[in-house]
C-alpha cells in the first residue's frame, strides 16, 4: 500500500473522529439541558406564614431634664442636681445601671430675635433612656421621675425580647411550614399533581411590632394630689414566613 492511500485513510479516520466527537458532545449537552429544564419545571415554590399575639415584657422611655438660668453654669448645675435626683428615684425602684443609659446632653444659648439678637439666657438639657422588664414599676418610673424634676417624659414603647421571641420561634415555624405546605398540596392538587419532596427552603424572622404611647400629663384630683399614670402594654405581634420550593411530578 502506497503511503498516499495510507495518509488518505488516516485523515478520513481523524475526521470520522471528530465528526463522532462533535455528535456525542451535542447530544450530552442536549440531555444536561432537558435535565435543567425538567428540573425548573418540576418543582414549585410555595410561602408560609405564622404569628402570634402576645403582651409585650419590654418597655423602654425617655426622661429628661431641661433647665434655663442665666448662665451656662448656672444652668448646668442646677440640670445636673435634679438629674441626679431622678436618676436615684430610678435606682430606689430597684432599676439597675444597665438599664438607664445617658442619650442626650447639650448647654446652648437662648437667644432673643428681637430687634438686634442677643443671648437672654442658657438651656441646658439632660436624657436618659430607660428599658425594663419590669412592667409593673412603669408608672412609679414616670411618678417618681417627673416628682423628682424631671420635665421631659419621651413617648413609651414596648416591644418584645429576644428571648421571648426564641420562646415562640419553634412553635411558629411548625405553624408557616404547614401553612406553605397546605398550599403547596392544595395547588398540586388542582393541577393534578402530587408534591415528593422539598428541594430548598428558608425563613424570615419578622421583626416584632412595636407599640408607642404619648405620655400625658395626669390630670390633678379634687385634693390637689396626681393619680398614678395609668400606663398599659397592650398586645405586640411576633411573625415568621418561610419559602419552601416543593418537588412535583
Amino acid at each position: 500500500m502506497s503511503s498516499d492511500t495510507k495518509n488518505d485513510k488516516s485523515y478520513f479516520a481523524i475526521i470520522a473522529l471528530s465528526v463522532v466527537l462533535v455528535v456525542m458532545s451535542l447530544t450530552i449537552y442536549a440531555i444536561s439541558q432537558d435535565g435543567v429544564e425538567q428540573t425548573a419545571s418540576d418543582t414549585i415554590t410555595m410561602s408560609g406564614y405564622a404569628e402570634e399575639k402576645v403582651v409585650p415584657d419590654t418597655a423602654s422611655l425617655s426622661i429628661g431634664v431641661v433647665i434655663q438660668s442665666e448662665t451656662s453654669n448656672e444652668a448646668s448645675d442646677e440640670n445636673a442636681a435634679i438629674m441626679s435626683a431622678v436618676i436615684s428615684e430610678l435606682k430606689a425602684l430597684g432599676l439597675e445601671d444597665k438599664e438607664i443609659q445617658t442619650s442626650y446632653v447639650s448647654v446652648y444659648p437662648v437667644y432673643n430675635y428681637e430687634g438686634e439678637r442677643t443671648i437672654t439666657g442658657y438651656s441646658a438639657s439632660n436624657s436618659v433612656q430607660v428599658t425594663t422588664t419590669n412592667l409593673a414599676i412603669l408608672s412609679d418610673i414616670v411618678d417618681n421621675s417627673t416628682a423628682a424634676g424631671a420635665n421631659q417624659i419621651g413617648s413609651i414603647s414596648f416591644t418584645v425580647s429576644d428571648d421571648m421571641q426564641e420562646e415562640l420561634r419553634a412553635d411558629l415555624m411548625d405553624e408557616a411550614v404547614d401553612d406553605a405546605s397546605s398550599k403547596a398540596n392544595d395547588l398540586a392538587d388542582s393541577l393534578g399533581l402530587k408534591i415528593t419532596g422539598v428541594q430548598t427552603a428558608s425563613v424570615n424572622d419578622n421583626s416584632n411590632s412595636r407599640i408607642y404611647y404619648a405620655m400625658e400629663e395626669a390630670a390633678m384630683d379634687m385634693d390637689g394630689g396626681a393619680p398614678s399614670t395609668p400606663i398599659e402594654p397592650g398586645e405586640s405581634t411576633v411573625s415568621m414566613s418561610v419559602q419552601v420550593t416543593y418537588y412535583i411530578e
